[in-house]
């Protein structure tokens, strides 16, 4: 067995082993830094899979070190740079932007499964600013560029390797320089996907189209898409194939939210029980803690989860009286719910550029204001590569005990977004936040409805996940009550968007 330069658990370190065994199948030597064009019609499907703490982005991290220092390319989903036969590449992908951006925060240059799916068209005269700042063209001359910018851009890319970061640096819009995205139809190599529970039949299919070395991470022990009864994609691999973790020792081992993450696989623990071990564990740890009222001002930018939407409702309307928004209108600084995009199947190009930009179902936003046209709006993508832009928009709020939502900004089409102050565990997979607050009385009425999913009581999934999500504290409302704001909604803690990739979806959103 092979020593990794890391400290592995034993089956981590079996893990490891067989996946650098498989690649070196697949021509990929990760070991000796060695390797050979990719052979036709040869391909693999791998799973590993673990609980949280088990160490799955540890391993994913370090593979995707070792493939680079091996010469594997990065494919970005940004720019992908002439085609070589004996260039080999490898995609991180995620879901969600949300986990997208979780593993980028821990240094693996992730995107979205949308980005690599649907491919950026480059106007020609950008193509060759994007060949030289990869190194695979000559300095370019370009109309409006100068000298300096060219030296910015190069400086930007240098350290974020995003050609659309260092134009955007340059002062080049995303509309100047991409002119439209095609769904790609040539395959790529190596695909590493994270949070693969959170993947369909449909998008397993297309990602074993694309990608002939398909290494799958995921957590069994999640919510199931809410169309596939409870079973997950990586199910249907088995063998020597399917990598198993066991959780292990590192610095979260003495983590509280672990431990009540990890108990919940008791068969024969009851929901009071497992209530206890939460106050018992608030007692000694302030990383856990039980609260009476959810935090309003918490809710602007981690949304309390919850199971039912009928709970969601009444928080969210809670949360708008207690900042005092108005029926008929959104403040600068409300947190939004991306709900998918309303648009014809005529208007494809358009609904590509705006899933591309972010806004896929899931995805949370942060309203900053209007937009300077009817319908649109102004809005911060949580966890994009490029936040911020203006898009048209269908806002919908919904209320306690009506069937039609309000709808207080309405473009004939475009980008529909639910209020984001509270939201379902379901939609919460694949997001993390530094303090979540989970709404303990839904889990109860979940555990009084004695409903099962995949052999497990649903409420124990639904409790995993929603604790889970809490990258340092986990609060367990207890009560339907809501705390005072201590400060008005705003937009001044979101990043400084000077320092940032501005887009400007106005011109074709």
């Amino acid at each position: 067995m092979t020593t990794p330069a890391i400290a592995y658990s034993d089956d981590q370190a079996q893990a490891h082993d067989r996946i650098a065994e498989a690649l070196r199948e697949m021509g990929v030597d990760i070991d000796n830094d060695t390797l050979t064009p990719m052979a036709e019609g040869k391909g693999r499907v791998m799973a590993v899979v673990g609980k949280a703490g088990s160490g799955k982005t540890l391993l994913l991290a370090d593979l995707v070190h070792s493939l680079q220092a091996a010469g594997v390319d990065i494919v970005s989903g940004d720019w992908e740079g002439r085609r070589r036969k004996d260039r080999r590449t490898v995609a991180v992908l995620a879901p969600t932007n949300k986990a997208a951006s979780v593993l980028r925060m821990r240094g693996v240059p992730a995107t979205t499964i949308h980005r690599i799916l649907y491919t950026p068209v480059y106007d020609p005269q950008y193509e060759k600013v994007a060949e030289w700042l990869a190194g695979q063209g000559e300095r370019p001359a370009v109309e409006g560029l100068t000298e300096a910018l060219l030296d910015r851009a190069k400086l930007v890319y240098d350290a974020t390797t995003s050609v659309p970061a260092a134009l955007a640096s340059a002062g080049v819009r995303g509309s100047d320089f991409i002119t439209g995205w095609k769904r790609r139809e040539d395959p790529l190599d190596i695909g590493l996907i994270d949070e693969s529970s959170m993947l369909d039949d449909r998008q397993f299919d297309d990602l074993t189209e694309i990608f002939p070395t398909l290494i799958l991470f995921g957590d069994p022990a999640q919510l199931a898409p809410v169309n596939q009864s409870g079973q997950m994609v990586f199910d249907k691999i088995t063998g020597r194939n399917r990598l198993d973790l066991a959780r292990i020792h590192r610095q979260e081992a003495d983590n509280p939210i672990l431990d009540l993450a990890h108990a919940l696989g008791d068969p024969d623990l009851t929901f009071e029980r497992f209530e206890r071990m939460i106050e018992e564990a608030a007692r000694r740890d302030p990383r856990v803690e039980i609260a009476a009222r959810a935090d309003s001002d918490l809710m602007a930018r981690s949304p309390v989860l919850v199971w039912r939407n009928a709970t969601r409702i009444r928080l969210i309307t809670a949360f708008r009286a207690a900042h005092g928004a108005p029926e008929d209108a959104l403040i600068p600084g409300e947190p939004l719910i991306c709900d998918g995009i309303e648009l014809p199947l005529k208007h494809r190009k358009r609904r590509i550029d705006l899933e591309a930009r972010g806004l896929i179902k899931g995805a949370p936003v942060i309203y900053l204001g209007p937009g300077s046209r009817p319908g649109f709006s102004r809005l911060h993508v949580i966890g994009a590569e490029a936040p911020r832009f203006s898009a048209s928009s269908i806002v919908k709020i919904e209320k306690p005990d009506e069937e039609e939502p309000f709808i207080p900004y309405a473009a004939r089409m475009g980008a529909a977004f639910l209020h984001g102050a509270a939201v379902t565990i379901h939609k919460a997979q694949g997001s993390q936040w530094q303090a979540v607050q989970v709404f303990a009385p839904d889990l109860y009425a979940a555990s009084r409805a004695g409903r099962m999913e995949a052999g497990q009581a649903l409420w124990k999934r639904l409790a995993y996940v929603a604790i889970t999500r809490a990258e340092e504290k986990l609060i367990w409302i207890t009560r339907y009550a809501l705390s005072r704001p201590r400060r008005p909604l705003g937009i001044e803690d979101l990043p400084d968007p000077t320092t940032q990739l501005t887009l400007d979806a106005e011109d074709g959103a």
